[in-house]
């Protein structure tokens, strides 16, 4: 966690997880939200650095400022709900916030994350498998220790203007209201829905799965993370029906709706909920996991697999049968499906051959999010550049930055020295910029363990201002925006050095062939792709701006610019 995580404030509830990641063989990152990281706090630790394996399964309390270790043995192979009942009637407390691996990591599934209550996930880069291979079930906190703010006063005059702040703008609103499933429509309006494995930019269904339909069917309440007014979470429930769903595992996030749902060609709602229910019970990244699914649908309608490698089942898209069978196979790894796709798709296209590899959307084996850089541009770069894979919450995105901007938004970017919206759907210099400027500025919000939907440098609840006003309030430190944004860099350059310490470099920073062919369709993005010779361009400058090489390393000078020489050791030769 950070200095500020557990101030009373909202969205500093952020809790970090890295290590080497299975997916990729480069660093692993991942953040999840929720009351864990304030508890975490609480308990009196700012981080744990775990090291080595345990002879048997063990989970681990710390609990005011004490720890130790628990035999876990009695809990392998539990579902994740039923792990956080039994943790808290052995400890005699209903209020440990539990974070753990479920029987997913424990069968071998590359993409498994970590869970904390049960439906808020670290969900990327792999780091419950990495979790499970040191034997460690669970980490258990709780805690009296609050943190003291410096400037109470100031904090909470911060605070208190959240809610007005919310109320009047829309984009906040509507994240409360209906959730990270707001962007589903709009998204499909834009042509950026990524539909039947990222062939198409609209689903002809998207109002099926969209975040207002929830709100008028399944939806139970909104929930929230620690100290937080946004109240962005949901929680669904289904109590009969061939899809039961149990509230007690939230409800499925934009990118969920998104990957089961359009990437699939699967227009059930119900269906999808399940889905995500299945994902937290057994703890892995609904991302991967239904992109994965995706990947092998398309595989199946070009006859690249047959019933032969299914197992019988009719894998094409919109079938919502396969997708769960599948999904169930892929949690237990098992059957001719389940044990392949557990890898995820680039591990499976391998097996599957060259024609496979064409139905990839990767980078450095990740799962593409659900934001398409053929039309937001920008995401190209990040996308490629991003030192633990494709990611959509490690900058901002196009539509913020582009002729015509005008308003509170644009405002915010020029406090980080972006005042010159460049053409729609560019990709050159200036676009660059933003990409890599706003990426600083997302990489220093994961520093501090801050909620990208709190504070941003764009749309969110407090801008930049507001951002270094917190920090202040909460530390007493006399800090400033660049310093801030100094931050942000730092980790940037030091995730560069541990990869090019693993061997990576440019050749790395490559997107899926699938990127470079036109979108299918009819909507405003039909016939879009990014253009190799554009992209190869953007690359360049990406790394002039960073002070790197062409090669995408950074080099001593930048390392000892930023105050952490130290990593010069661990660059190649």
């Amino acid at each position: 966690v950070s200095v500020v995580t557990g101030a009373p404030i909202s969205g500093q509830s952020r809790i970090n997880v890295n290590a080497k990641s299975p997916m990729s063989g480069a660093i692993g990152d991942s953040q999840a939200g929720g009351f864990f990281p304030a508890e975490f706090k609480f308990a009196g630790f700012d981080g744990i650095v775990f090291r080595g394996r345990s002879p048997k399964p063990v989970y681990l309390a710390v609990i005011n400022g004490e720890a130790c270790l628990h035999d876990a043995s009695h809990l392998v192979g539990k579902v994740t709900a039923e792990v956080e009942d039994i943790i808290k009637q052995e400890l005699g407390d209903e209020k440990v916030e539990v974070a753990q691996i479920g029987p997913a990591a424990e069968n071998g599934v590359r993409f498994s994350g970590i869970v904390n209550m049960s439906n808020r996930l670290n969900g990327r880069t792999g780091m419950g498998l990495v979790m499970a291979s040191k034997n460690l079930k669970a980490i258990v906190v709780r805690g009296k220790n609050k943190p003291q703010v410096a400037d109470p006063k100031a904090l909470a005059q911060l605070h208190r203007a959240g809610p007005k702040l919310s109320i009047e703008n829309a984009d906040v609103d509507g994240l409360g209201k209906i959730g990270t499933a707001s962007v589903v429509m709009f998204n499909n309006t834009l042509g950026t829905l990524p539909t039947r494995n990222y062939n198409e930019g609209q689903f002809e269904f998207a109002e099926d799965i969209s975040g207002e339909r929830m709100v008028d069917t399944i939806l139970k309440k909104r929930d929230t993370c620690y100290s937080c007014i946004v109240r962005c979470k949901r929680v669904v429930e289904v109590s009969d029906g061939p899809h039961i769903v149990d509230p007690r595992y939230g409800g499925p996030e934009y990118e969920t709706l998104a990957t089961f749902g359009s990437y699939c060609g699967i227009r059930d709602l119900v269906a999808v909920a399940r889905a995500n229910q299945i994902c937290d019970m057994y703890g892995v990244d609904t991302i991967t996991c239904g992109a994965t699914i995706a990947f092998a649908m398309e595989c199946y309608e070009k006859g690249i697999i047959t019933n032969v490698h299914t197992g019988g089942i009719d894998l094409r898209f919109g079938n919502t049968d396969a997708m769960l069978e599948t999904l169930d196979q892929i949690v237990h790894k098992t059957g001719k499906l389940g044990t392949i796709l557990a890898e995820g798709s680039a591990r499976a296209a391998l097996v599957w051959g060259p024609e496979a590899e064409e139905c990839l959307v990767t980078v450095k084996n990740e799962e593409a999010p659900a934001h398409m850089p053929q039309a937001k541009r920008s995401l190209a770069v990040i996308y490629a550049v991003n030192p633990f894979g494709a990611d959509h919450q490690s900058s901002e995105h196009d539509p913020y930055y582009e002729e015509g901007i005008t308003g509170f938004n644009l405002d915010r970017l020029m406090e980080l020295g972006l005042d010159n919206p460049p053409p729609f759907r560019s990709l050159g210099p200036e676009k660059v910029k933003f990409a890599a400027y706003t990426q600083m500025f997302y990489s220093m919000m994961d520093t501090l363990t801050i909620c990208q939907f709190v504070y941003g440098p764009t749309w969110c609840l407090y801008g930049p201002k507001e951002t270094v006003e917190m920090v202040r309030a909460v530390t007493g430190w006399d800090v400033s925006l660049d310093e801030l944004m100094r931050l942000g860099e730092r980790r940037i350059n030091l995730m560069r050095v541990f990869n090019a310490r693993e061997g990576f470099d440019r050749k790395n920073d490559k997107l899926p062939k699938k990127f470079f062919r036109p979108l299918g369709g009819t909507g405003p993005t039909a016939d879009t792709y990014i253009a190799p010779d554009e992209f190869e361009a953007a690359l360049d400058t990406y790394y002039q701006l960073m002070g790197w090489t062409n090669d995408g390393i950074p080099v001593r000078k930048k390392l000892e610019d930023l105050g952490i020489e130290w990593a010069v050791e661990y660059l190649p030769a």
